[in-house]
Order: structure tokens, then C-alpha cells, then sequence
């Protein structure tokens, strides 16, 4: 379905689910997980704009990237986001209350960089190296982040398998929209608009996760007023890859309690 120049596809009845991917990929990526979740619930997966089928969009924000869903979205819906996708969640709880109804992270760190405060990130330097390297080695670039999703996972070498067959699946994203969102995982700092989330949020993270380090899964469980946290044993940065069962079973425990 095309909304506004944002392409969601819809699929499943019950209570709305909107689905979010991460930097790089596109909605494409949830597919092993869609099926089970469209029993329980009518999912809207999200091309985030500059993916997919999705137009891009100026200035490349989180709160401009808030504002453009919320408008192609239901009335109430719960959301799940992934990595950079569940900084975008946070950021759409945190500003439209009444229309996120329950909150779902995956992989995400608040802060993803390191800091003299924050030791739960990676150091900015590898994430400003994907940055540079993206005008010389696009390609290259996208690869080497997801090999750096996968490690670390008990299953890395199929989950860097997957990933890498469904990275250009729906297309090639624009460079700038790459190196927007690039922007946004090196700059954005969630941690003090954390407390101001209300909803009843799952953190579901890997223990192996290589990009957002378990320790960052746990301070934003910790730190979400109504937070609860789903360590996921063996799995890294995409847990509905390589964990699927675990994964769903997790989610749909969390949204049906």
C-alpha cells in the first residue's frame, strides 16, 4: 500500500502491529516472522522513507520520520522497531502517546556510541568509518554493517547469509538517506527522554549483541517506566533471525498478556 509516498504493506487482522526496520535494510526484513504475527495481529511493515518503495525525506530526523508515519498510520497501534528502527519507536511513544498504545524494541540502544557517561555503545569511530567509506565502497559498506549485526550470534554465518540476500531486494536506499541515518545513530541520545515513555514496553536483546551491547538492553528496561526485558540467549543484533521461535513467542506473549 502507497500512503503519503510511505510504503506499508498490510496484511493480517487484530489489533494493529506496525512493524520498523534498521539502518540499511528494509521492511523486507521481517519477513520470516510475518506470517506467525499476522494471526494475531493486522501488521502495517513500514519501508522507512528512503527504502523500499518509500520516498526519502528533508531534514532525515527522527521527529521528521515520527511525523511522517503517524500520519499513514491507525488511530492506536503497538509498534515494534529494530535497532535504529526502535530509536524511531521510542522517539513516536515519546510524541504521540495517545496513538502508541505499546512499545517493542529490538536490538536498540538509546545512545549508540560510546561516551564519557556511556560505556554501553561502540566506539564512534567504526560508525563514522562506515560514513566515509559509503562515497568510495557503498556496497562494501552496507556489507561489512551486517556483518557486524550478525556477529557475535550462534548462528552468524546464516544470519549474514540472510541478511545479505535481502539487502537489495526492494532496491538500492539513496546514499544521503544512508548517511542521514548514519547521522542519527552517531549523534541521537535517547537517555533522557526515556523516563518521559509511558507505555508498556518489551526490550527484547540479544545477548551476543555486537552493535548495542546487552548492557544498553538492560538500562533501557530498567529505565522505561513500564519496561520488562526479553534476554535472548545465544542471539546478537537480529533475534528475529536467527531466534525466530523465541522471537515470536516473545512478542506475542508480551502484546496478548
Amino acid at each position: 500500500m502507497q500512503r503519503a509516498d510511505l510504503h506499508i504493506e498490510i496484511r493480517g487482522q487484530g489489533a494493529p502491529l506496525v512493524l520498523l526496520h534498521g539502518w540499511g535494510m528494509h521492511g523486507g526484513v521481517w519477513a520470516g516472522v510475518t506470517d506467525e504475527l499476522a494471526r494475531h495481529h493486522q501488521l502495517h511493515v513500514v519501508d522507512l522513507p528512503g527504502y523500499g518503495g518509500s520516498a526519502a525525506l528533508t531534514p532525515y530526523t527522527l521527529e521528521t520520520l515520527a511525523a511522517r508515519l503517524i500520519d499513514a498510520l491507525p488511530a492506536h497501534f503497538d509498534v515494534c522497531g529494530w535497532s535504529l528502527g526502535g530509536q524511531l519507536a521510542l522517539s513516536m511513544a515519546r510524541l504521540y502517546p495517545a496513538q502508541v498504545s505499546r512499545l517493542v524494541t529490538v536490538g536498540t540502544n538509546p545512545c549508540f556510541v560510546t561516551r564519557a557517561d556511556w560505556p554501553q555503545g561502540i566506539q564512534r569511530e567504526v560508525l563514522q568509518l562506515f560514513a566515509e567509506s559509503l562515497v568510495n565502497d557503498y556496497e562494501g559498506t552496507l556489507k561489512r554493517f551486517l556483518a557486524l549485526q550478525a556477529r557475535g550470534d550462534e548462528s552468524a554465518r546464516a544470519v549474514l547469509a540472510r541478511l545479505r540476500e535481502l539487502l537489495f531486494v526492494r532496491g538500492r536506499p539513496d546514499q544521503a538517506v544512508l548517511e542521514a541515518g548514519l547521522i542519527i545513530l552517531l549523534n541521537a541520545d535517547l537517555r533522557s527522554s526515556v523516563p518521559d515513555i509511558t507505555q508498556r514496553a518489551l526490550v527484547i536483546h540479544g545477548s551476543h549483541d555486537a552493535l548495542a551491547p546487552m548492557a544498553a538492553g538492560e538500562w533501557l528496561a530498567q529505565h522505561l517506566p513500564d519496561g520488562h526485558l526479553c534476554r535472548i540467549s545465544g542471539a546478537s543484533h537480529a533475534p528475529f533471525l536467527s531466534h525466530r521461535v523465541e522471537f515470536v513467542s516473545a512478542l506475542t506473549d508480551f502484546l496478548h498478556d
